[in-house]
């Protein structure tokens, strides 16, 4: 049970919606080099995460953890806040 959950996909982002019960939106930034041009360029994804005990607040930083499908949107949950809001 330890060796998969160490295997599992983890991002960092910043929670922009948590308006939903047990649920937060967040927004997940990451920059890569164009191969070409060589240009650094800005990727955003936005994730449904399940959010079981209301622990995140709009404008946290969070650690987000894959898991198995929860809802038609949610496959990641909060394992825990970074960086409180200001």
């Amino acid at each position: 049970m330890t060796d998969e959950r160490n295997r599992r996909q983890t991002r960092v982002g910043v929670v922009i919606s948590d308006k939903m019960m047990k649920t937060v939106v967040v927004r997940v930034e990451t920059t890569r080099r164009h191969p070409m041009y060589g240009k650094t360029l800005r990727h955003v994804l936005k994730f449904k995460a399940h959010n079981a005990a209301d622990q995140a607040k709009q404008g946290d930083r969070v650690l987000l953890e894959s898991t198995r499908p929860l809802s038609k949107d949610k496959r990641w949950r909060v394992v825990q806040v970074l960086e409180k809001a200001r």
